[in-house]
C-alpha cells in the first residue's frame, strides 16, 4: 500500500507541476510580417513562373528559403536590411507563389532559375543569404558562377546527404514546420491541392543531392560564411567544420541557442550576424 501511495503522490505532483516553458531553439516563432514591397511580380524563367518582391535600394542582397518555405520567413530580415540595400526575395520553383513543371529538380536547375531572376532585374553581382536549400543554391552558384556574387552567407547547408542528420524527421519543432509548411502551401500556392506531388517530386533531388567533392568545394573564391545554429536538428555540425575548413577563407559563424529555424527564433541576432559579414 505505501508504494502505491508513493506512485500516486508522485504522479499528483508532476501533473500539478508547472510547464516547462521550451527552450528558445525548441520553438517555432510565426515569421514577422513584411514591409510593403517596392516591386514585385512573377518572372519567367526556365519554363515556370517564378514569385519574387523587392524591397528598398542600396547594395543588393538576394534571401533564398529553405525546402518546403516560402519568401515571407524572411520578414525580419527584409524590415532591416531594406534600410540601406536592395533586398529581394523570390520563391523557388514549386514553393510558395511559384509555379513548377515536370523537370526534373536539381541545385543546379534551381540556381539557374535564381540567376535568369536577377538578369530579369537587371542585378549583375548580389550577396546571397541563403538557408537550408538556399545555401545549397548559394554554394552552387558560388561554385559555377562566382562572378555572380559579392558574399556568401550560408546558414544550414550541406555539400553532400550525409551531412543531414539521420533523425531529423523524429524532431517535434522540425515536424512541426513541415506541417506548417503544408498549410501555408495550400493557402498561397497557385496549385495548392498538389502538395504531395511538389514533395515527391523534389524528394526525389534530396535523395541525391547535393553531391560535391572536395576539389568543387576549394574552387569557391566568393568570400563565404558558413553558418549554423548550435542546435540545428538537420545539418550536423561536424558537416558545417568540414565545409568551413574546405572553402577557402570561409568563416564558421555559429548561432548560440538557436536550431535549424534562427531566423525566426531569434531575428535580432540573425540580422546581425548577417550584417556583420557581408557589410564588413
Amino acid at each position: 500500500m505505501k508504494a502505491v501511495l508513493k506512485v500516486l503522490c508522485a504522479l499528483f505532483l508532476f501533473a500539478a507541476a508547472p510547464a516547462v516553458a521550451a527552450e528558445r531553439w525548441q520553438q517555432l516563432p510565426a515569421p514577422a510580417p513584411m514591409p510593403k514591397a517596392d516591386k514585385t511580380g512573377t518572372a519567367p524563367v526556365n519554363g515556370i513562373d517564378m514569385y519574387y518582391a523587392v524591397y528598398g535600394s542600396g547594395p543588393p542582397v538576394l534571401l533564398i528559403h529553405g525546402g518546403l518555405g516560402y519568401a515571407d520567413v524572411w520578414g525580419a530580415q527584409v524590415a532591416d536590411l531594406s534600410k540601406d540595400h536592395t533586398v529581394i526575395v523570390a520563391e523557388s520553383r514549386g514553393h510558395g507563389r511559384s509555379t513548377r513543371n515536370a523537370d526534373p529538380y536539381s541545385y543546379d536547375l534551381m540556381s539557374s532559375d535564381y540567376l535568369a531572376l536577377l538578369d530579369y532585374l537587371k542585378i549583375g553581382k548580389t550577396a546571397i543569404v541563403g538557408w537550408s536549400d538556399g545555401g545549397i543554391i548559394g554554394l552552387d552558384i558560388a561554385i559555377h558562377h562566382p562572378e555572380r556574387l559579392t558574399k556568401l552567407f550560408a546558414q544550414a547547408a550541406n555539400s553532400k546527404i550525409d551531412g543531414v542528420i539521420p533523425t531529423v524527421m523524429e524532431n517535434k519543432t522540425f515536424a512541426t514546420y513541415i506541417e506548417k509548411a503544408g498549410e501555408v502551401y495550400k493557402k498561397i500556392s497557385p496549385t495548392p491541392a498538389e502538395y504531395d506531388a511538389f514533395v515527391t517530386q523534389i524528394s526525389n533531388m534530396w535523395a541525391s543531392q547535393p553531391n560535391w567533392s572536395d576539389d568543387n568545394l576549394k574552387k569557391i573564391t566568393t568570400p563565404t560564411a558558413i553558418v549554423l545554429g548550435d542546435h540545428d536538428e538537420a545539418i550536423s555540425r561536424e558537416h558545417t567544420d568540414y565545409l568551413a575548413k574546405t572553402i577557402p577563407g570561409a568563416e564558421l559563424i555559429i548561432l548560440e541557442d538557436a536550431s535549424h529555424f534562427a531566423m525566426l527564433q531569434d531575428p535580432e541576432g540573425y540580422n546581425k550576424a548577417v550584417r556583420d559579414f557581408i557589410d564588413r
